[in-house]
């Protein structure tokens, strides 16, 4: 009875009580309070103690913008072609792979056309889990095609940013998204279509420095996270510590590069008041 011998020392009590519980409980960046995990899912992931913002996926953005839960999405099929088969520490298509299994999406945004106070909007809304909500060349055609359709259909726009700027590994491709994009968007304002810019945390790169500060109101959450070049990059060029809270929405909006900063709980009625006014 040699292999029925226990090799290991039966667990503890108390490690098998950490055991269960690993995983329910999440700390909070704000307040650095212990938040139980679904009692901040049901508060739309902002911490029931101080209110900080955590990050919320693209879906989960819909769900809380639009009404009764109901869209219809709009070009769910397009994937990047991987034009440069770039591999860094593993293949850029192994990373695609990896990213489209965890989010169940084709890439980082999703283009959502539904109704918000009863008035028609399409809302492109990117996810962060997706590499980091870079902007491919997928991303760049998916928002093009949405202003394209709101511009045609003249339907109000809206944007909600998340992303860490171009995606490197598709290059010049990727770059060039930002010209078409904005190109885009000058059509929008040509055919006097509202657009709203919605940037939560983090909101970097060429999607700052495209469409995401090109809204004809650009409105932020609390304590986004918002700017070109990150702040460690910019400590470390200009060799000076930066000021407390630079390039936060706050800082931000006492500078003069935002129009309004609202929690994620008001953000729905401040965008339908917006729309009231502006598109009548």
């Amino acid at each position: 009875m040699a292999w029925f011998r226990r090799e290991k020392q039966p667990l503890k009590p108390k490690e098998v009580s950490r055991m269960r519980t690993e995983g329910l409980w999440t700390k909070c960046e704000g307040c650095r309070q212990i938040i139980w995990k679904k009692d901040l899912a049901a508060n739309w992931q902002v911490c029931p103690k101080c209110q900080y913002h955590f990050r919320l996926d693209a879906r989960s953005r819909l769900r809380l913008l639009l009404d009764d839960e109901a869209w219809t999405e709009h070009d769910t099929k397009i994937e990047t072609t991987d034009p440069l088969q770039f591999v860094d520490l593993k293949p850029y298509g192994d990373r695609l792979a990896a990213a489209q299994q965890a989010t169940s999406l084709k890439d980082a945004v999703i283009t959502a056309e539904g109704k918000m106070d009863g008035r028609t909007v399409m809302v492109c809304s990117m996810e962060y889990a997706f590499i980091g909500g870079s902007m491919g060349g997928v991303v760049g055609e998916v928002i093009t095609r949405a202003i394209e359709r709101a511009c045609a259909s003249k339907v109000p726009l809206i944007i909600v940013s998340a992303s860490g700027g171009a995606r490197m590994m598709e290059g010049t491709v990727s770059l060039m998204q930002m010209a078409k994009v904005s190109a885009a968007l000058a059509k929008l304002d040509e055919a006097r279509v509202p657009f709203f810019s919605v940037l939560t945390d983090p909101t970097t790169g060429g999607v700052t420095a495209s469409f995401a500060m090109l809204g004809d109101l650009n409105i932020a959450e609390p304590g986004a996270l918002i700017g070109f070049a990150g702040p460690r990059v910019i400590e470390q060029t200009i060799r000076q510590k930066l000021p407390a809270g630079f390039q936060r929405s706050e800082f931000l909006i006492e500078h003069g590069m935002l129009d309004a900063v609202v929690p994620r709980f008001e953000m729905k009625d401040f965008l339908v008041r917006s729309l009231r006014f502006f598109a009548g």
